[in-house]
């Protein structure tokens, strides 16, 4: 689907696809094959620019043509409250309007509507790309805090009891920097490209920049390199997490077996010593009547002196 609206004094308002003004915004979400033939035949924007978002492996990138360009970065997108990943999201600019398209609805393009209109211009085509970008950065780096938090949380937790659950969602946090990582390196390049479009007299006519709007930019890259840096940190004490818990789960259960290997040693004396004394051939003390006192006794004091011994020798 896709809705097409334009920013006016009053307001956002919303047009037809056959009548579509200079400077209005469309924004696709899922579109499909019907709807992409009808925007690229009211914009005559390459089929190929609406179809390259929709796929999830495209990376980010900036192909310029005569009358349009189209801006393929990553943004992050929370599938779940777990899980955390990225989508492709296109940015056509041509000369009368600003098309964005994408896979699914995302909380990036969703900042912005008639409830922040007052934010944005969609006439404005060069500086609405450039908050657009601004948004995705910011966006990372707050699912960036969140998951920070959400490690301090689980190492509290891994301190206190060694849970395989826990570790998969270590696991899971570490694969969403991972995605992060790759995304934000690919889009800081589109962000540096966009910086040296302002000597490029190809694209002049298509992505304006003003004052504000180099600010704006320059805004954006910054944000795009405190997120890399970001993920680069924190993937870093995250895998370091992840080994040194592997390693004391480990160390863990080697505590557990050699604990279990000193019970079994100290219980298999009275079992010996009762196992010999329980065979039906004469055996001492049989005609004592203290005799299975005596032999108990015998077993404990074994026991016991075996149960020392280990115990000086650190086994438990």
């Amino acid at each position: 689907m896709y809705k097409i609206v334009k920013s006016t004094d009053s307001g956002l308002y919303e047009l037809e696809i056959d009548n579509l003004e200079k400077g209005c915004w469309i924004d696709a979400v899922a579109p499909s094959e019907e709807e992409l033939q009808e925007i690229a035949k009211a914009t005559n924007i390459q089929m190929d620019f609406l179809t390259a978002p929709l796929d999830e492996e495209e990376k980010s990138r900036i192909e310029i043509e005569d009358d349009q360009i189209l801006v393929l970065i990553d943004i992050p997108f929370l599938r779940s409250n777990k899980d955390y990943d990225t989508l492709p999201l296109g940015i056509v600019i041509t000369e009368t309007c600003i098309t964005t398209v994408c896979l699914e609805p995302n909380a990036v393009m969703a900042d912005f509507g008639s409830h922040n209109m007052r934010l944005f211009s969609t006439f404005k085509k060069t500086r609405f790309l450039f908050q657009i970008l601004f948004k995705s950065a910011t966006l990372y780096l707050k699912y960036i805090r969140i998951i920070i938090r959400r490690t301090d949380e689980l190492e509290i937790h891994l301190r206190e009891s060694m849970q395989n659950s826990e570790l998969f969602n270590l696991l899971d946090l570490q694969k969403s920097l991972t995605y992060f990582s790759t995304s934000l390196r690919s889009n800081n390049m589109v962000m540096e490209k966009l910086l040296r479009l302002r000597n490029a007299t190809q694209s002049n006519h298509l992505v304006k920049l003003y004052e504000e709007d180099e600010d704006l930019l320059e805004d954006v890259i910054i944000e795009y390199k405190q997120a890399v840096e970001m993920v680069e940190m924190y993937s870093h004490i995250l895998n370091s997490m992840m080994e040194v818990f592997a390693s004391i789960i480990s160390n863990n259960l080697n505590l557990v077996m050699k604990f279990l290997a000193t019970v079994t040693i100290i219980l298999a004396i009275p079992t010996l010593i009762s196992g010999l004394w329980g065979m039906n051939v004469p055996v001492p003390f049989t005609d004592n009547p203290f005799g299975f006192l005596i032999v108990l006794t015998f077993a404990i004091c074994v026991s016991g002196i075996a149960g020392y011994v280990l115990w000086k020798r650190r086994m438990f």
